[in-house]
């Protein structure tokens, strides 16, 4: 993170920090390098590529998310999966062993539970959100623990600077899925997390036009992580960092409103006599709202809730919906709607899914920024097929 970038705001850092100065025609944006082609030696007497990550656009992209994340260097990749898969790939080997949340995104469990074990890394998973039982799970040859908080899709609520404390301790490192939260509601490296991913398709770009990754930690470990993912090569194109930089720059203000909107969603939804569960973590009944409020900023866009009824009832409150899409991803400016059962979770098997406390229906809704009260029109109107 450049120096400069560490006494600005958030709003500050999300439109200037990593900002590439165009010295030729003065543009205000950095310009798009739409070139696979350097010359050598070039203006930095480095080799530049495009797997390598070290073209302009790359570079300044990446920047941006490591000063937001408060992290010493950043990295973006060319699509979530492949951020996470390629911090495996950088620290396990053959008799290592990981310890893992069981309620993960549904990307991370397959990844975990199909190819990790062929390559010979053990993993163990903890049920509880309790952080005895991480340590309680650690062995000998653990090298790293991964979660999520808010988890995919129950927001469930991790305990982020008791976890860095006691792996630290342990010489194990910390890996956070800070999707769901973004750095504008929540910065684990702060709390002593080692490393940060994002999938950026999702709040980072916001609006549900790119694919991506990202990667934020302290310099040592992504001089580990860097060569990996220049020999795997999920490199993201220029026009792909143009994209991502200029949705970069708004996230802080659209943050603000997916906070608003999703806490008057979710309020909502607490008092309807038609729903049975409501999760967010911003709600003073969650179990852990009091640490969502020490470790984050806001609650964020993200929440699930369970219709009174069966299955059959809550599709029916998906077909009623209006303004809330029926769409797969999440993080845009449009509200959109899913049962993770069906997306996110599909491929883990319903027995999994029922001890992870995801029914068949449990509803998903990505909050978006538009008029709060027309969302709430449209959930009363949904709701109206439960009764």
């Amino acid at each position: 993170m450049a120096k400069e970038s560490s006494n600005w705001g958030l709003s500050t850092r999300c439109v200037h920090a990593g900002t590439f100065e165009d010295t030729m025609a003065g543009g205000v944006n950095t310009p798009i390098f739409a070139s696979s082609a350097f010359q050598v030696p070039g203006p930095t007497g480095r080799v530049v590529y495009p797997r390598y990550q070290n073209i302009p656009g790359q570079v300044a992209v990446a920047q941006k998310i490591a000063a937001l994340e408060n992290a010493q260097a950043g990295i973006v990749v060319s699509s979530g999966m492949a951020a996470i898969s390629s911090i495996f790939l950088a620290f396990c080997q053959t008799g290592d062993h990981v310890v893992l949340q069981s309620d993960l995104y549904g990307g991370t469990l397959g990844l975990a539970q199909r190819d990790l074990p062929r390559r010979g890394i053990d993993v163990s998973w903890v049920d509880s959100h309790r952080i005895e039982e991480f340590e309680a799970a650690l062995r000998p040859k653990t090298r790293l623990i991964y979660v999520e908080t808010p988890s995919n899709p129950l927001m469930k609520i991790l305990d982020l600077e008791a976890l860095a404390r006691m792996a630290q301790a342990r010489g194990v490192l910390t890996v956070v899925d800070n999707t769901f939260a973004t750095p504008i509601n929540q910065n684990p490296l702060d709390l002593g997390i080692d490393i940060v991913v994002h999938s950026g398709t999702k709040y980072l770009n916001g609006h549900s036009d790119l694919c991506c990754g990202a990667l934020a930690c302290r310099s040592t470990l992504m001089e580990t992580i860097a060569p990996v993912i220049s020999l795997y090569g999920p490199s993201l194109s220029p026009y792909d960092c143009f994209l991502l930089e200029r949705g970069l720059k708004t996230l802080a203000l659209r943050m603000a409103r997916h906070n608003q909107n999703a806490m008057a969603v979710a309020s909502y939804l607490a008092q309807d006599s038609r729903v049975a569960r409501v999760y967010y973590p911003g709600l003073t009944d969650h179990p852990k709202h009091a640490i969502a409020a020490r470790q984050m900023r806001g609650f964020g866009g993200m929440l699930s809730f369970e219709p009174k009824g069966n299955a059959e009832t809550a599709h029916r409150v998906m077909e009623r919906f209006t303004l809330f899409k029926p769409a797969v991803s999440l993080g845009g400016v449009e509200s959109l709607a899913c049962f993770p059962v069906e997306t996110s979770h599909a491929s883990v098997p319903p027995n999994q899914r029922e001890k992870m406390g995801i029914r068949d229906n449990l509803i998903r809704l990505s909050v978006g920024i538009e008029d709060t009260e027309d969302l709430l029109k449209d959930l009363d109107r949904a709701l109206q097929a439960t009764v």
